[in-house]
């Protein structure tokens, strides 16, 4: 699941809204909400984007958080390491390799810790 796809699901679940029904309201088929949901789809479209927001009916601090969630929510990710020091390609590498041996504590840890050192950097 993305981070957009876990926020759309809790926002559904948290109004009593079932798939079928949000997929009728924006005139997608279940089975792409479904995909979207579950990070088997890529981003939707900021078209698409903005008529959910539109349909949770949002303000403005919950419609920059959807966009922001849309903006890291792409479940396949390139990396283009040319150029970069050969430390850039092997920890890409080795994300590669081992992420689906690492439980949420360690992806939020290492997640956390990136967002840190980067903004340090600024």
């Amino acid at each position: 699941m993305t981070p957009l796809g876990a926020k759309l699901r809790a926002l559904r679940d948290a109004r009593g809204i079932s798939l079928k029904e949000m997929a009728a309201a924006l005139n997608v088929s279940s089975a792409y909400l479904s995909a979207l949901e579950h990070g088997k789809r890529g981003q939707p479209t900021s078209f698409l984007l903005h008529r959910m927001i539109a349909y949770f009916n949002v303000i403005w601090d919950e419609a920059e958080e959807l966009q922001r969630l849309a903006e890291i929510s792409d479940p396949k990710v390139t990396i283009d390491t040319g150029g970069l020091v050969p430390e850039a390609t092997e920890l890409t590498n080795r994300l590669r390799d081992n992420i689906e041996r690492l439980d949420a504590d360690d992806l939020r840890f290492l997640r956390d810790e990136l967002v840190k050192r980067s903004a340090r950097k600024r």
